[in-house]
């Protein structure tokens, strides 16, 4: 498919006038990112306002001491806050991102960006409207990772992603970083969980043995 006909199906453009539509045709350009493609990381000055049509990006930031935690993804019909914060406030990315997936993108240069949002009342909101949305889910995270147990983490976690078999494809390396701990961490809960008959351990996966005893305990912890 063309820029064109994207910009002419995709469900969160329509509020766009029909000239608006004409003018992102002609300032911006259809992309399609590899798999695992690293495309920003901190320092970067940004370039361009990404509108995700297919695929999925991972934002996440990495401390000095080595870890890692995900901030969130930005998949179909959505935009990255990092980088809308990077173009209102001319400053350079503090996080890096990843593509998980072959991902498909409208890019918009900055100069294009700082245009429509001064003229297009119907390209601001969708801006600011998941720029709001963002944000609460980023003042979530905050509050988990402060706030909660990570044992309590760690059970939401393998539950709300376990798929229809009770299978979670995640490496302990992979849960650390979802949650923002450390590996050790992570391995050394997982080894509670399966000691209580909640999961078993495999390779690069967990099985869950007893859903009901896991939800029970989130419960439990989360009244």
């Amino acid at each position: 498919m063309t820029l064109a006909d994207w910009i002419e199906q995709l469900p969160f453009l329509n509020q766009l006038t029909a000239d608006e539509k004409r003018r992102l045709e002609t300032d911006a350009q259809l992309v399609e990112v590899p798999s695992h493609t690293k495309l920003f990381s901190p320092g970067d000055e940004c370039g361009a306002f990404l509108l995700v049509i297919d695929g999925s990006v991972r934002v996440q930031m990495v401390g000095d001491n080595g870890r890692e935690i995900v901030l969130y993804r930005v998949e179909s019909g959505q935009t990255c806050v990092l980088t809308t914060a990077c173009l209102l406030s001319h400053e350079a990315y503090n996080a890096e991102a990843l593509t998980e997936e072959k991902t498909t993108a409208i890019a918009l240069p900055a100069r294009a960006f700082q245009e429509f949002l001064a003229t297009s009342n119907g390209f601001r909101d969708l801006v600011f409207a998941s720029y709001g949305q963002r944000i609460s889910s980023l003042v979530l995270l905050v509050e988990e990772v402060a706030f909660k147990r990570i044992d309590v983490r760690l059970a939401q976690f393998i539950a709300r992603h376990k798929d229809s078999n009770g299978v979670v494809k995640k490496t302990h390396y992979d849960l650390a970083v979802e949650l923002g701990s450390a590996r050790e961490v992570i391995s050394r809960q997982l080894k509670e969980f399966e000691k209580k008959g909640w999961i078993e351990l495999h390779r690069g996966k967990l099985i869950v043995k007893k859903p009901e005893d896991l939800k029970s305990f989130i419960s439990h912890h989360c009244d």
